[in-house]
């Protein structure tokens, strides 16, 4: 199977740390990562995604909707696909291994991909997990690559 990821969860998923809008939501990105560290590869789609799954099934006016989030995507497509010297955009697909994570692990951190987040929520969380150098991030892929 594959992992569908809109453009900005690439970024959330660096900082990931087991918190999340609602218990249903959490237990699904739990799953996600799961996946994701077992060897899934992710394709990149338009639009909510696995993981805003719950989201949607607990309110119809869910924020995965709103415009401004569609921009977060564009945004964080822009940033990554400068950053890793591929194209980031939909249809793409991505094997998310050690050394990619990492890459994108030290863009975010040096503020190179940041701009994605800009009015996010859990924007001072990443912050501090990606100062803390992602210690307690659950995005870990198996190291036989």
């Amino acid at each position: 199977m594959t992992v569908r990821l809109r453009a900005h969860h690439l970024l959330c998923m660096l900082t990931y740390v087991g918190r999340g809008y609602s218990p249903a939501f959490t237990a699904n990105y739990d799953e996600i990562v799961l996946r994701l560290n077992a060897g899934e590869d992710v394709v990149l789609i338009e639009g909510p995604d696995d993981i805003c799954r719950p989201l949607l099934g607990e309110n119809p006016h869910a924020h995965c909707l709103n415009a401004r989030v569609g921009q977060r995507d564009t945004r964080a497509a822009s940033a990554l696909s400068y950053w890793l010297g591929q194209a980031i955009d939909t249809g793409h697909a991505l094997h998310l291994d050690n050394r990619l994570i990492e890459r994108m692990r030290s863009a975010f951190a040096e503020g190179k991909t940041r701009k994605a987040c800009l009015g996010c929520e859990w924007l001072a969380l990443c912050t501090t997990v990606a100062r803390k150098e992602f210690e307690g991030a659950l995005l870990a892929p198996d190291l036989r690559e």
